[in-house]
C-alpha cells in the first residue's frame, strides 16, 4: 500500500471532496484508474488516491472519504482561530 503510515494526509480535503462527488453522481467508478482521476482534475493526487482507495467498491470508498472529511472538519471546527498577525 502506498504510503500506509501517511494515508491520504497529502491529499487535499477538496480534492476528496471532487472524489466523493465524482463517486455521488457516478462519473466516477470503481476501480478508480489514473485516466478517471485526471479526467476530475486529480491526476496530481492519482498515486495516494489509488494506493490507498483501488480496491474498494463504492460502498467501501465513500465511507473512507466521508470519514477523513468529516475528521478533518471536526479537527478545524476545534481549533483555535488564529488573530491576524500585525504588519
Amino acid at each position: 500500500m502506498f504510503g500506509a503510515g501517511i494515508g491520504l494526509t497529502t491529499v487535499s480535503t477538496e480534492a476528496l471532496k471532487t472524489l466523493l462527488k465524482g463517486l455521488h453522481k457516478g462519473t466516477l467508478a470503481p476501480p478508480l484508474t489514473t485516466e478517471a482521476l485526471t479526467r476530475h482534475g486529480l491526476q496530481y493526487c492519482a498515486a495516494e488516491l489509488l494506493g490507498h482507495l483501488r480496491t474498494l467498491d463504492n460502498h467501501g470508498m465513500q465511507a473512507v472519504l466521508v470519514a477523513v472529511i468529516a475528521e478533518r472538519n471536526a479537527v478545524a471546527a476545534r481549533s483555535p482561530v488564529r488573530p491576524a498577525e500585525p504588519d
